[in-house]
């Protein structure tokens, strides 16, 4: 007959079970676990290794976290800083566009009063061609809008002094080459048709002029007034 254990038999039998390997494990083949308990031993090693393995490639991950949070404050201090420089470079082109629109009217300023200053220059000998003020000497523009003249779209400038009913149209240039003379030409052929007077002189004023100008503008009825001639 099996004699039963008592019940402090029983808890030091757990106890020694909780706390000795060597028993436990005896304990287990004599039920026929043993195996079961190694296997089961095995997986807990695995999953203590594996848990580590996680751990070390969390701490992998919080480390590469920071390194992207910092890589996205560069990035956005670098967006800043590139807005920034945006904005100073649109500033800049609008800058350079005032500034190209304030030098193209400064120019066309300028050219007006060296065109003025050349007149009075030759003042004296416009004079002898008939124009008795050279103040009263103003530009003439047109544009050919339906090609009638030009090619469409053209536009023309020439200088008209106009007396009584008669009209003197005028060029004004720093250097006279034979083809100004032939453009000035044309232009006047337009502008006799379209100011409504009879052109009584074709003149050209010029600081410089060459030989071969000249000669044609005494072919084409062109009156010269120079300063120096150009070989």
């Amino acid at each position: 007959m099996v004699e039963l254990l008592s019940k402090e038999e029983k808890l030091r039998v757990l106890k020694t079970l909780e706390e000795d390997l060597e028993f436990r494990y005896a304990m287990a083949g004599a039920i026929g676990l043993l195996e079961v308990l190694k296997r089961l031993d095995s997986i807990e090693a695995r999953i203590e290794e594996h848990s580590k393995r996680i751990e070390g490639l969390s701490l992998r991950i919080e480390e590469h976290s920071k390194v992207l949070q910092e890589h996205s404050r560069r990035l956005e201090e670098h967006s800043k800083v590139l807005q920034e420089h945006s904005k100073r470079i649109e500033e800049l082109a609008r800058a350079i566009g005032e500034l190209k629109v304030s030098v193209g009217s400064m120019g066309r300023r300028i050219g007006l009063d060296l065109e003025k200053a050349i007149l009075n220059v030759y003042k004296d000998a416009l004079i002898g061609l008939g124009i008795r003020d050279v103040n009263r000497i103003e530009k003439f523009t047109y544009k050919d809008l339906d090609g009638r003249f030009f090619e469409r779209g053209a536009k023309i400038e020439i200088d008209v002094y106009a007396h009584d009913q008669e009209a003197y149209l005028i060029e004004v240039k720093s250097m006279l080459e034979e083809s100004d003379v032939d453009w000035f030409n044309e232009k006047c052929k337009a502008a006799s048709e379209l100011i409504g007077r009879r052109v009584t002189r074709k003149i050209i004023v010029a600081v410089n002029a060459t030989r071969e100008a000249l000669s044609r503008a005494k072919e084409l009825g062109v009156d010269v007034v120079y300063g120096v001639l150009v070989d």
